[in-house]
């Protein structure tokens, strides 16, 4: 099932996630309705509290062949940056309208530790793209867009014209 992709300045993006206990059918669907939704979108990364629900859990598929998915459901993730500083060009966000895009500094490499599907732990180290991409996701966990890593001054013209958009989209 396709869901509703919640979208900013909605303040349900900006809650601190709640761990998942345990993995039931109901998470397992969820995941599953969470990759249909991404591939959808399309994106390569999709965040729990982006459709609605306030639980650590993100999918991702940084592959970039349509024909060669590789789905990853991750619950509980924690993260380890390491390597060097590097920018993420013109990163966008399923959440953030008119396909907003910025450059955002990232690290070159994460260390994921989360569990699958079946509860077991994942442990693997990430680099390039991938580690992008599980930075991205990881932070909505916590609340955090990649908007709120721009500077001011590109934050506040961004401000001004989702208003103008919300403002124009009520009026219609």
């Amino acid at each position: 099932m396709i869901l509703d992709i919640v979208t900013y300045p909605d303040p349900r993006l900006k809650e601190v996630c709640e761990p998942v206990g345990e993995v039931t059918d109901e998470i397992r669907q969820f995941a599953a309705d969470m990759l249909e939704t991404m591939y959808e979108a399309p994106g390569v990364g999709l965040a729990a509290p982006q459709v609605g629900r306030n639980i650590r859990m993100l999918v991702m598929d940084p592959s970039s062949q349509k024909d060669e998915r590789n789905p990853r459901v991750l619950i509980n993730p924690v993260l380890t940056l390491s390597g060097e500083e590097v920018v993420s060009e013109q990163e966008g966000c399923l959440s953030v309208p008119m396909n907003y895009r910025a450059d955002v500094k990232r690290m070159s490499k994460v260390h994921l530790k989360a569990q699958d599907l079946d509860g077991n732990v994942i442990e693997e180290d990430l680099e390039e793209f991938p580690a992008i991409v599980m930075q991205h996701e990881f932070d909505h966990l916590d609340g955090i867009l990649f908007i709120d890593k721009i500077s001011r001054l590109r934050r506040s013209l961004y401000d001004s014209k989702v208003k103008k958009w919300l403002k124009k989209k009520t009026a219609e």
